[in-house]
């Protein structure tokens, strides 16, 4: 004799499949964080909005600083002028390595993104890094 499934059963499983495949969705990328899905900037949190993260002192002109603990680059392209954007590479979601001649740069694969707006200068990556909202009081620079 052939057990039959019983229509709670089939119902059960089937919400149960499509809990567990909402569940592990990250935009459709396989979590691999590729071009496509992922790789996005965490934003701020109730936990982290108005942290202070660096001296205007430490963030050179023209270039900038990679924290990786908090995965935000602050960069001052002009005097004056900061910048703060994700840390994470939007390729394959590597902290980026440093900043060195107008670009942020992931060691991982190659991406440059520019210090200015997080464009990207040279590939594999093909999206920018996501900007961070940051204020400047006195010589702190915190999240916004």
């Amino acid at each position: 004799m052939t057990p039959c499934a019983t229509r709670r059963t089939v119902l059960l499983a089937t919400g149960a499949a499509a809990l567990a495949a909402g569940c592990g969705s990250d935009g459709g990328n396989g979590g691999d964080g590729r071009d496509g899905g992922g790789g996005g900037g965490g934003g701020t949190s109730p936990e982290t909005a108005g942290q202070g993260l660096i001296s205007t002192a430490d963030v050179p002109v023209g270039g900038g600083t990679v924290l990786p603990d908090e995965k935000i680059v602050v960069t001052q392209p002009q005097e004056g002028d900061f910048k703060a954007f994700s840390a994470i590479c939007t390729h394959q979601n590597c902290v980026v390595a440093d900043v060195a001649d107008g670009t942020v740069n992931c060691a991982c694969h190659g991406s440059r993104f520019r210090i200015t707006d997080g464009s990207v200068e040279r590939g594999p990556a093909t999206r920018p890094l996501p900007e961070e909202p940051i204020t400047v009081e006195g010589n702190s620079i915190r999240r916004a």
